[in-house]
C-alpha cells in the first residue's frame, strides 16, 4: 500500500512519521507492505489511485484553535476516510510532545478510514503496541478508577468492551505486583538455546539439539561462568534478584546433571536470598523425567511450565511435535508429585489443523488436569518459522475468536483470573495472548517482564538484558550474543553487558525515592 504524507504543515519532515503510519498499517491491512512513492501530493479527488494500487493519503492541517489530521484510504475500489483533531497550542510544545500528539492524531486518523474501509472494527482498537496494559495502569498510578481507566481505551483508542476490561484486570494485577518491588532488586532470565526438535510455528533462537550435541557441554560451562561474574557484580553492588525464570528454547532437553550444574552456580554465586519465585519451562513432555523434576525441585525451583499447545494428537503431528497427549497427561503426573500442581500450562488459539471442537476438548483435558496457571497464545505468525515460510490453511478469525471466548467462558467458570497479557505482530485475527491464574498463584515474572515494571538481567545466548528506569520512562536493551555458538565466542561482550547492568541498578537503587 502507498503511503502519501503531504509535505505541508507537518512538524520536522513528514518521514519522521512513516513509523506510526507503518503500525497502524500493520494493524488494519496485515497483508500490504508500505511504498513511499517519489511525488509529493496526490490528487485524493480523482476517482483512483494511479495504477490501481491501494494507498493512504495522510495530511496535517492547522487552524487557530483546532488543527487535525485527516486519512484517506483506498483499496479495492473502496474508500475510507477518518479525522482526528487535537488542540493547536500543542503544537508549540516540546519536540517530543509535538511529534507524540502528531503521530497519536495520525494514527486515530488512519483507523477510523481503515475501519470505515472494511467495515467492521478491530478488538483492539487504534491500539498497535505489544503492551496494552501499560495504558490502565498509568490510568491507576495516576489516580483514575478502573472504570475511567476502561473508558478511556474505549473512548480514546477505540478499544472493544470486553478487551478494554481485560486489560484493566491485567492492570490492576501489574500494580498488586509493582507494589513489593524495590530498585535494588532485578528479575532473572536465564536462557537455554535448545530444543528437541523445532516446532512449525516457532521462531525463538533455539537449536535442535540432536544437530548440535556438541555445543551443550561448552554452552553449560559459559552459562556458569557469566551466571559466577553476575553474582560477584550484584553482590558487590548490594543487590538482589527478585524473581526468576529459566526459558528458552526448552531447559529440559538437558540432563538432569546439566541442569544441576546451572541451578548449583545460581544457588553459590547469584543473590537468591530474597527471590519470591524460580520458573523453570519444562515445555515439551518429551523431554519430562522424574529424575529433572526431582533435580529442579532440590533446587529450589517452585514452579514448572507444561506446554501442551494442543490435546489433539493430529494437531501435534502438523505442527512436528513427536509427542502425544497421553505424555503431557503422565508428564503432568509427575509434576504433581513433585510441584503439587504448581504448573503453567500453554495452548495455542488458532493452529492448523485445529478447529473451534477440537480446542473446546483441549480446553477440558487441561483442565482436568487442574494446572495453576493456563496460558492462552492466538497463533502468530513468526518471520522464521517454518508454518510461516511454507504456508497453509489457517483457522479463520472468527474462529481464533470463538476460541478466545470459550478459553474465557471456561477459565473464569473454573475459578481462573487474568493477570497478564500482550499481543504480538501477525497475530491471528488481531487478538491477544493472555495467562490466567487460580488464586494466588500468580507468576511474578510474567507481569515484571510485560509491563516492564523492574529490570530484568538475561543471562544465556539470546537474553535480552532489560534496563528499566521506571521514573523517566527510560529503557535501555543490552543483547546476548543471539546464538549459542556466537554466545561462546563472545565473553568480553557478554561481561561488558553485565557490567553495565549492575552500574545501571546500582545508580538507580542509589537515587532519593521520588516525593509521594
Amino acid at each position: 500500500m502507498k503511503i502519501w504524507l503531504t509535505e505541508q504543515n507537518w512538524p520536522w519532515k513528514p518521514d519522521k512519521y512513516r513509523f506510526a503510519a507503518e503500525q497502524m498499517l500493520l494493524t488494519l491491512f496485515p497483508g500490504e507492505k508500505p511504498g513511499y512513492p517519489d511525488t509529493p501530493y496526490l490528487d485524493t479527488s480523482a476517482p483512483t489511485a494511479p495504477d490501481g494500487e491501494p494507498w493512504v493519503a495522510l495530511t496535517l492541517h492547522r487552524g487557530e484553535k483546532l488543527s487535525c489530521v485527516t486519512a484517506q484510504v483506498e483499496q479495492g475500489g473502496r474508500r475510507g476516510r477518518g479525522v482526528a483533531r487535537f488542540p493547536s497550542e500543542k503544537l508549540d510544545e516540546l519536540d517530543e510532545q509535538v511529534y507524540h500528539t502528531v503521530s497519536h492524531a495520525l494514527k486515530q486518523a488512519f483507523y477510523r478510514a481503515g475501519t470505515a474501509l472494511l467495515g467492521h472494527e478491530l478488538p483492539w482498537g487504534s491500539l498497535t503496541g505489544v503492551r496494552p496494559v501499560k495504558l490502565p495502569t498509568r490510568a491507576l498510578l495516576a489516580g483514575k478508577t478502573p472504570r475511567e481507566a476502561e473508558r478511556e481505551l474505549r473512548e480514546t483508542y477505540r478499544v472493544s468492551p470486553p478487551r478494554a476490561a481485560l486489560a484493566v484486570e491485567c492492570a490492576q494485577a501489574a500494580l498488586d505486583v509493582k507494589r513489593d518491588l524495590a530498585d535494588d532488586g532485578m528479575a532473572l532470565y536465564i536462557g537455554i538455546p535448545f530444543c528437541p526438535t523445532r516446532c512449525a510455528y516457532c521462531s525463538f533462537i533455539s537449536a535442535d539439539v540432536k544437530r548440535s550435541l556438541s555445543l551443550v557441554e561448552p554452552y553449560v560451562e559459559a552459562l556458569c561462568r557469566e551466571i559466577r561474574l553476575a553474582g560477584e557484580l550484584l553482590r558487590e553492588k548490594g543487590l538482589h534478584i527478585s524473581c526468576a525464570y529459566m526459558g528458552g528454547g526448552t531447559p529440559t532437553t538437558l540432563s538432569a546433571g546439566e541442569l544441576h550444574k546451572i541451578l548449583s552456580a545460581v544457588e553459590n554465586f547469584l543473590p537468591m536470598d530474597r527471590c519470591g519465585e524460580f520458573t523453570v519451562e519444562a515445555g515439551r513432555p518429551d523431554t519430562i523425567t522424574a529424575d529433572k523434576l526431582e533435580t529442579l525441585k532440590k533446587h529450589g525451583i517452585h514452579r514448572i511450565s507444561i506446554n501442551p499447545q494442543t490435546m489433539e494428537d493430529g494437531v501435534l503431528r502438523a505442527m512436528g511435535r513427536a509427542h502425544t497427549s497421553a505424555q503431557i497427561v503422565e508428564a503432568m503426573e509427575l509434576a504433581e508429585a513433585h510441584f503439587g500442581g504448581l504448573v503453567n500450562m500453554d495452548l495455542i488459539a488458532g493452529l492448523p489443523a485445529d478447529s473451534g471442537e477440537g480446542f473446546g476438548r483441549t480446553l477440558e483435558k487441561v483442565l482436568a488436569m487442574g494446572p495453576a496457571n493456563v496460558t492462552v497464545h492466538t497463533l502468530a505468525l513468526k518471520k522464521g518459522s517454518r508454518l510461516t515460510e511454507e504456508g497453509g490453511a489457517l483457522c479463520p478469525p472468527e474462529t481464533v475468536e470463538h476460541m478466545l471466548e470459550l478459553a474465557s467462558k471456561r477459565l473464569r467458570g473454573a475459578g481462573y483470573a487474568p493477570y497478564y497479557l500482550y499481543r504480538q505482530k501477525y497475530m491471528s485475527g488481531s487478538f491477544e495472548n493472555v495467562g490466567w491464574t487460580r488464586p494466588g498463584a500468580v507468576c511474578a515474572y510474567n507481569i515484571v517482564m510485560m509491563e516492564e515494571l523492574q529490570s530484568v538481567l538475561s543471562l544465556g545466548a539470546g537474553g535480552i538484558t532489560k534496563l528499566v528506569d521506571r521514573e523517566n520512562r527510560k529503557i535501555v536493551r543490552l543483547n546476548n550474543p543471539k546464538y549459542a555458538k556466537e554466545y561462546l565466542e563472545s565473553w568480553d561482550k557478554v561481561a561488558a553487558a553485565k557490567d553495565t547492568a549492575a552500574r545501571f541498578q546500582a545508580e538507580l537503587a542509589g537515587r532519593p525515592a521520588p516525593p509521594r
